[in-house]
């Protein structure tokens, strides 16, 4: 099954920060777009963008709070 070609990336995304820690070398920002995508990236390669939909990125978010993750933790 062929994989649904990309959607462009809004250039007046709001990013935030995944982390409070002010001092983090490298972290997670996130997205919500108007169109139903979420966007990922990393400050370190910002042009390197993940994009889910919000469905998918609920059920991740539902999945981190009930503990299903909780396995990688100190990989």
């Amino acid at each position: 099954m062929a994989m649904p070609p990309t959607p462009p990336i809004p250039a007046d995304l709001d990013w935030q920060k995944a982390t409070d820690d002010e001092s983090a070398p490298e972290y997670i920002e996130v997205a919500f777009g108007d169109d139903d995508h979420v966007y990922l990236r990393t400050n370190i390669e910002p042009d390197n963008v993940v994009v889910t939909t919000r469905t998918k990125w609920d059920a991740f978010v539902l999945g981190v709070k009930a503990g299903e993750f909780d396995h990688f933790v100190g990989l």
